[in-house]
């Protein structure tokens, strides 16, 4: 197959160089219908490629032509036997991924910091999520990788688990040993599902942690739209192996999707996938040693500390994606938030997340030397700052809670009879909503656990610091949904 060739964009494009009589959807007809200014915002070219699954563009459903030719393009470059191409982001395929594997009241092996979309996955599947603890980096206070004695360990006492869920690279770039948890698993003929959120870029230069795929994994939601250059809510589902069928993959996804596909996310996949492959390997040279100049120049302001490669070889640590910034700002005595807010508010930077200790910036090739140098300036301001004015306050401390126990599964609880009640009397009780801190979206509770004393002081904490903490029905956070006893 030949990767600089792009058959769905240039379909698309040759489709709307014919310029034809449209008496379908969608009904601004290239824009024609649609308010002017916005028109004139979006430009011509989009619009007209703005199309629905008539017979000459396929259909993302079922695949024949065009499409097709894309998915499989795709598929091989990123090592796959196949791949669906999603517009409805990666947390429609991971909830396809989970469904296609588990049938209610199967168990499936899960990291507890997992995104919120596996949670939304395991209640649509029915399934009962056996949480590991990912291993915390005692500096940093963020999960890494699940290690592959843990998963050794799980399927030891859970034999009839369905399914492994490993997310790889986390949100922060650290990677676990997948290889080996692909074969403990597979040992026992266990697929391994990868979230592979922030890493569809890795499987493109050998300075990243490996791929899903380049790891034997049997599946992997891959974002396309966060690294891999594509529009936002366009992603991938890789698929190897004989362990998982693809015909109720492909089932479970159509169930799951829109009918109205979005071509233009589409065509954005298409043509992603393009540069990846052709371009990919020089263009992360020059990220990872932009990342690279500007970590070592972060390292060298006062309180600030942004992690490297000596992470490697700490437990859960396997391997580290240098194109995350993950900065740590606790020796300032002010929390990931603070300095999120003050960089937008003092240098209109905008960063990927923060957290009670850290913010991350994501670098990619659309980076240059100058935006990065601002960020540095920045950061030596804002480190500057904390020390000429000496109110550096004691760092904020806080330690992860026990994983609360499951009383019933997700599934039941979330469709179980349900009261409100005060959250100071929810001691005890089984609840029946999400509770999680967004991005990275970890849960605090999920349906079905016992609240306990310690996950709502955590609760509270994170509250009190200006994270954002989503989930509750009540947004005054006065009130919690439990099941009725």
């Amino acid at each position: 197959m030949i990767q600089g060739q792009t058959p769905l964009f240039n379909g698309l494009r040759k489709h709307a160089q014919k310029n034809p009589i449209q008496f379908h959807i969608p009904g601004h007809k290239k824009g024609k219908g649609m308010d002017p200014e916005f028109r004139w915002f979006m430009g011509k070219n989009a619009l007209s490629i703005d199309l629905i699954n008539i017979e000459p563009l396929d259909d993302l459903h079922q695949p024949k032509g065009i499409i097709k030719q894309a998915q499989e393009l795709a598929a091989e470059a990123f090592g796959a036997d196949h791949t669906i191409f999603s517009v409805q982001g990666t947390s429609g395929v991971i909830m396809t991924m989970i469904m296609a594997v588990c049938h209610p009241g199967d168990k499936i092996i899960v990291p507890r910091n997992v995104h919120k979309s596996i949670m939304g996955g395991i209640i649509l599947s029915g399934a009962t999520p056996i949480f590991l603890h990912p291993e915390i980096d005692p500096v940093f206070g963020i999960s890494h990788g699940i290690t592959p004695q843990a998963v050794e360990k799980a399927l030891q006492q859970h034999p009839d688990a369905k399914a492994v869920l490993v997310i790889n690279p986390t949100y922060f770039g650290i990677a676990g040993d997948l290889k080996s948890i692909v074969q403990i698993a597979h040992a026992r003929r266990v697929p391994v599902l990868v979230d592979e959120a922030h890493g569809s870029h890795v499987h493109f230069h050998p300075k990243l942690p490996l791929s899903a795929m380049q790891a034997g994994a049997d599946m992997a939601a891959s974002s396309m739209h966060k690294l891999g250059g594509s529009m936002t809510q366009s992603s991938l589902l890789n698929i190897q192996g004989n362990l998982v069928s693809i015909q109720r993959v492909q089932a479970i996804y159509s169930m799951l999707t829109t009918t109205s596909t979005s071509y233009l996310l589409l065509a954005s996949l298409d043509v992603a996938r393009k540069r990846l492959v052709t371009s990919g390997k020089t263009l992360l040279d020059q990220t990872i040693q932009l990342a690279n100049e500007a970590r070592a120049q972060i390292n060298k302001i006062n309180h600030l500390y942004c992690i490297g490669r000596e992470i490697i070889g700490t437990n859960g640590a396997f391997a580290h994606d240098p194109t995350k910034l993950v900065i740590s700002v606790k020796d300032l005595g002010i929390t990931g938030y603070d300095a999120e807010k003050w960089l937008r508010d003092r240098y209109n930077i905008e960063v990927e997340l923060s957290d009670l200790y850290n913010i991350v910036c994501i670098i990619t090739p659309s980076d240059t030397k100058e935006d990065l140098q601002i960020l540095v300036y920045a950061l030596e301001e804002l480190a500057a700052g904390s020390d000429d004015q000496g109110n550096r306050k004691a760092r904020p401390k806080m330690q992860l809670p026990k994983i609360p126990v499951l009383a019933v599964t997700p599934r039941d609880a979330f469709y179980a009879p349900t009261e409100m009640i005060p959250v100071e009397q929810s001691v005890g009780r089984i609840i029946a909503e999400f509770v999680m801190v967004y991005p990275p979206g970890i849960p605090i509770f999920i349906p079905g656990e016992i609240i306990s004393e310690e996950n709502l002081i955590y609760t509270k904490k994170n509250i009190e610091a200006g994270l954002p903490v989503q989930g509750f029905e009540d947004p005054r956070l006065q009130t919690i949904r439990v099941i009725k006893e």
